[in-house]
């Protein structure tokens, strides 16, 4: 069973930076990967995704702002998240599936547990 283990989130104030990380439990590298996140009250939405192959998916609002990347010697994923909003505060979940078309919550099988980014004014 897979397994994702999600880092890095916290608090920041609007304008500042983090870097969420996310190790997979195996060597397999070719999986599609994507960071989703969750307001409260609302649901959970996509945000960045990278397919096995390396091609990359921004949601609009991340565009321009975050980057999505792989380390595949760490077996670990990155989300760096620059000029945070606001309304980029919520419950950031890494998410692998073997394939995936977009971001459509229900191909991914394999969750991390989330990890909280809070950005205050």
């Amino acid at each position: 069973q897979l397994q994702l283990t999600e880092s890095g989130g916290g608090s920041v104030q609007a304008g500042g930076s983090l870097r969420l990380s996310c190790t997979h439990s195996d060597t397999y590298n070719d999986y599609c990967m994507a960071w989703f996140r969750q307001a409260p009250g609302e649901e959970r939405e996509g945000v960045a995704l990278r397919h096995g192959n390396g091609r990359t998916e921004y949601a609009n609002s991340a565009k321009g702002r975050f980057t999505i990347s792989k380390d595949n010697g760490q077996n670990t994923l990155y989300l760096q998240m620059n000029s945070l909003q606001e309304e980029d505060t919520g419950l950031y979940y890494c998410a692998a599936e073997l394939h995936c078309y977009g971001f459509r919550r229900l191909d991914f099988g394999y969750w991390g547990q989330g990890i909280q980014v809070t950005v205050s004014s």
